[in-house]
């Protein structure tokens, strides 16, 4: 089950955060750190997967994650999912995002966050995978193409 799916910059700055397990903000917060402070200082030639930390919830916990440009496209998912499947829909999701913003950048990001949300609420509801077929994601998600932020 995923826990959590996170997109945040080279700085560590939020742009989306959904949260599937109940948690006060001051831990998301704490969570949301712990997991830059992992991700970001790793080179981008090694493994896209970490096991969580004590904070995460330890040896249960995965974080899968890819970096494309400036953003950083995390899943914190339990131990029963696939490293490999996550990454997949981890790559589902961006594309189905390219499809609507035309070359998807951060700036698309933080201008239509509504449209972002609605798109991942396609892919995930409740810490599950509904969809991982691009073209229904992106047409069920009702949202129309929009020309980037660029």
């Amino acid at each position: 089950m995923l826990k959590a799916v996170m997109i945040f910059n080279n700085h560590g700055k939020p742009r989306l955060m959904q949260w599937y397990q109940q948690m006060d903000v001051s831990t998301q917060q704490e969570m949301l750190k712990e997991i830059f402070r992992l991700v970001h200082k790793r080179p981008d030639h090694v493994c896209n997967f970490l096991e969580g930390s004590t904070l995460l919830g330890g040896q249960d916990t995965k974080i899968i994650y890819r970096h494309y440009a400036t953003l950083y496209f995390v899943f914190v998912v339990d131990s029963s999912e696939s490293e490999l499947g996550i990454l997949d829909l981890i790559q589902v999701f961006v594309e189905a995002l390219d499809r609507i913003f035309t070359n998807v950048c951060e700036l698309d990001l933080i201008f239509r966050p509504d449209e972002v949300s609605q798109l991942l609420s396609e892919v995930i509801s409740g810490g599950m995978v509904l969809e991982t077929n691009i073209n229904d994601i992106v047409t069920m998600s009702g949202v129309r193409k929009i020309q980037s932020a660029r």
